[in-house]
């Protein structure tokens, strides 16, 4: 398999993972990191790309909420975009820093589209989170943390 369809690869399932369809891009790229076939920084960029842009994709799903929340299609159930919402409200920006998170993290990003977080801060704050993520998922890899 060639590097651009590995890394196309690695930036979809970091993308999926980040929007509508369940998917586990920590295990893609902990895959790629083991494999060793490319450069472990280039490998933990695109994922952030990709889980970023997917995150960017909620955002914009919640700056029009209302005409999708009761689609059977849109990612965030109903309770738990209540729960975001509640969250967000009460820490703000900030609590986009746990966009990262498998359970709630999602939702939050959709929170923030749907109370009108602007898009500069949401960057920055979801990049640092997300990429945080993947950086520490490969120092464990490669038993720089965690041993």
């Amino acid at each position: 398999m060639d590097d651009i369809a590995i890394l196309g690869g690695l930036f979809t399932v970091a993308f999926i993972a980040a929007t509508i369809l369940p998917a586990q891009s920590e295990t893609a790229l902990v895959g790629l990191l083991v494999a060793g076939m490319q450069s472990p920084v280039l490998l933990v960029a695109v994922a952030s790309l990709g889980n970023v842009l997917g995150a960017v994709v909620n955002w914009s799903l919640g700056r029009g909420v209302e005409r999708f929340r009761d689609k059977r299609w849109f990612p965030v159930s109903p309770a738990a975009l209540d729960r975001a919402t509640g969250w967000y409200r009460r820490w703000g920006r900030w609590s986009l820093l746990l966009s990262w998170a498998p359970i709630g993290g999602d939702a939050l990003t959709v929170a923030a589209g749907i109370l009108r977080e602007p898009l500069w801060s949401f960057l920055v704050l979801v990049t640092i989170a997300k990429t945080g993520r993947y950086i520490l998922l490969a120092l464990a890899t490669f038993g720089l943390i965690g041993s």
